[in-house]
């Protein structure tokens, strides 16, 4: 079978989603559609609104035909990290064929094109990147500059930086794989209000937490506002810089440095912050350099244990697929993802079966899981990974 893959997060999904899922199988003519999703924890350093195995339950249910976890150490690192453990995982699945993604812009032979540019740097792009920096400006700003003058068609735009990084990681780990850009419809990336049917995550998160659950019923399908519903007057986002803050006092400045990106003194800002009244550590410490972004991934993988020296040595090591949630009657790319040339975890106790530094990373899930249920004041229960169909939409 031929399946196209789709790199998420779906915090929450929403009809852009399911737009782009339809487009994928549209435009593909796939077998299946599978997903491979970040788990409790999301990129941008926060947990996800919604647990994991209820948010590939609403993937299924839009139509996928499968939905595995990227693991922990990818799913809260940068984009390059993000991306190439996806990539990577994917090359393991036999018949995995397609990878399509939302972009700004841009074809796939244009994403390649920037990937091999951004390989082979040349050293006036690699100083003028240094001289940026220096003046305070932070890596990707300072990349995308910099490169203006000898690439302008270089992607600078969410989306697109992202689709540059998949496209790097394909050439290293699955140069047959083919990319499938579709453009962004209705909200940019980083919209905050609403626009009606094709708002963005960042909008529907926004209008959550503002209160204005009616309205969010044009955003997204039926079921996933009823999930959202019942989050009602939680405060995770308390808890989360409780755990957080404790960990950085509880933290050696050289092992934070460990930690990816936490660089340039960066340590030293962050435990002084720590020690002080400061409420936000991300906002106190925002600037051109270090964005809100960079400085959450930090404190959350300060929390989780996770150092860059572990994420690189999870990309050169054979991991695992966690399934999360499966449709009905899909036992074929059930049989694909069997067939994967890293084990598949789908029943309780499959851990058992990982060693070495799999095991390590399986086990950092698990810790994730564990200090998700704590952000979110839930209760400790059994895997529940999802089997269902999909549901039709106006």
């Amino acid at each position: 079978m031929k399946i196209c893959a789709i790199i998420c997060e779906y915090n929450p999904f929403h009809f852009g989603h399911l737009y782009h899922l339809r487009e994928a199988r549209r435009l593909t003519d796939c077998d299946a559609v599978l997903c491979i999703m970040s788990g409790n924890f999301v990129q941008r350093g926060e947990a996800a609104l919604l647990d994991k195995y209820e948010r590939a339950a609403h993937a299924v249910r839009a139509g996928a035909d499968a939905v595995v976890e990227l693991p922990s150490v990818f799913c809260t690192s940068s984009a390059e990290f993000f991306a190439t453990g996806a990539v990577k995982l994917l090359s393991c699945v036999p018949g995995v064929t397609w990878l399509c993604f939302g972009a700004e812009s841009g074809s796939a032979e244009d994403f390649l094109a920037a990937a091999r540019a951004l390989n082979d740097e040349p050293l006036s792009v690699s100083e003028e990147i240094s001289r940026r920096m220096r003046e305070g400006t932070g890596f990707v700003r300072a990349r995308a500059e910099a490169w203006k003058n000898h690439l302008p068609d270089m992607p600078d735009l969410p989306n697109n930086i992202l689709g540059t990084e998949y496209a790097r990681a394909a050439l290293r780990f699955f140069p047959e794989l083919q990319l499938v850009p579709v453009p962004r419809t209705g909200s940019g990336y980083s919209d905050k209000v609403l626009n009606g049917k094709y708002s963005s995550a960042t909008a529907v998160r926004a209008a959550f937490f503002r209160g204005e659950r009616e309205s969010l019923a044009e955003a997204v399908p039926a079921y996933v506002a009823e999930s959202l519903a019942r989050l009602s007057g939680y405060t995770d986002s308390d808890r989360l810089e409780l755990l957080e803050k404790y960990a950085l006092l509880n933290v050696s400045r050289q092992k934070l440095a460990s930690v990816t990106d936490c660089k340039e003194g960066l340590e030293n800002a962050l435990k002084k912050a720590a020690k002080s009244n400061v409420r936000n550590i991300p906002a106190a410490l925002t600037s051109r350099r270090y964005t809100t972004s960079r400085i959450r991934r930090i404190l959350l993988q300060n929390l989780l244990g996770i150092t860059e020296c572990f994420v690189r040595e999870c990309l050169n090591a054979p991991l695992y697929l966690r399934l999360l949630a499966i449709g009905n009657g899909r036992e074929e790319i059930l049989s694909a993802l069997g067939n994967a040339t890293v084990p598949l975890l789908a029943k309780t106790g499959d851990e058992k079966r990982l060693t070495g530094i799999a095991k390590e990373c399986a086990e950092k899930d698990l810790f994730a899981d564990e200090v998700f249920r704590l952000v979110k004041n839930l209760a400790p229960e059994k895997k529940r990974i999802f089997s269902g169909g999909p549901q039709t939409f106006a």
